[in-house]
């Protein structure tokens, strides 16, 4: 299915078909996209750089998982993975700057498509307000992920349990989370959610949020 069959001009509005479509692919490729994830995450807790900063942890770890998922992808994919791009549908009127996301999967046939992922540092599993945060006042407003019906978060625990971190995120969205088919053996789940769309936008309403919880016992501080 190809999201830019009438495609428009790079200044026009994007139409609801437009929209429509490209919420479509992104759900339709979310299992292979997040599989990229989990073979980065995986690559990496492989080869952890002993030099690590642990000064500035979340943005350095983000750094270090990019260039790992991407060398998972054959190359082929009809998307490229990006660390850092920047949203500008949602953009407020200048001087205001747009969104910027973590990581995200950009479509190659039009590359406004963004499949975002946010990741947070998480101290402890009791530690998830910044995470919270996020869910509620970036995707669920759909400031991020305008034109996609799917997204994901990465939480860095560093000390706990995954099962406790879901706990705790279930209970603060709040939201009910479900098993993912596709990763039975990871700390991988989803939640379901009506999305706020601002008046006039044809942007999906219904989203589907995945939270990967990517264990990093080595980084946690001394004494936890």
């Amino acid at each position: 299915m190809n999201p830019v069959a009438n495609r428009e001009t790079i200044s026009d509005a994007p139409s609801a078909g437009f929209v429509a479509l490209a919420g479509l692919w992104c759900a339709a490729l979310s299992a292979n996209l997040l599989r990229f994830v989990w073979l980065g995450y995986d690559a990496l807790r492989r080869d952890m750089p002993p030099a690590i900063n642990k000064k500035d942890l979340e943005r350095s770890l983000t750094q270090l998982l990019a260039p790992r998922i991407r060398r998972v992808m054959s190359g082929d994919e009809p998307f490229d993975f990006e660390h850092g791009p920047y949203e500008r549908e949602t953009m407020k009127p200048p001087p205001a700057q747009p969104p910027q996301y973590d990581l995200a999967f950009v479509l190659r046939a039009d590359e406004r498509v963004m499949w975002p992922l946010e990741a947070k540092k998480l101290e402890t599993d009791g530690a998830v307000a910044d995470y919270v945060d996020d869910v509620r006042n970036q995707f669920l407003r759909c400031r991020y992920a305008p034109f996609s019906s799917e997204g994901a978060m990465l939480g860095y625990l560093l000390s706990g349990s995954p099962a406790i971190v879901f706990k705790n995120i279930s209970a603060k969205v709040p939201c009910s989370l479900e098993d993912h088919p596709a990763f039975p053996n990871r700390p991988h789940k989803f939640s379901r959610h009506r999305r706020q769309v601002a008046a006039g936008k044809s942007h999906p309403r219904e989203f589907r949020y995945h939270h990967l919880i990517l264990e990093f016992p080595e980084l946690r501080p001394h004494g936890t």
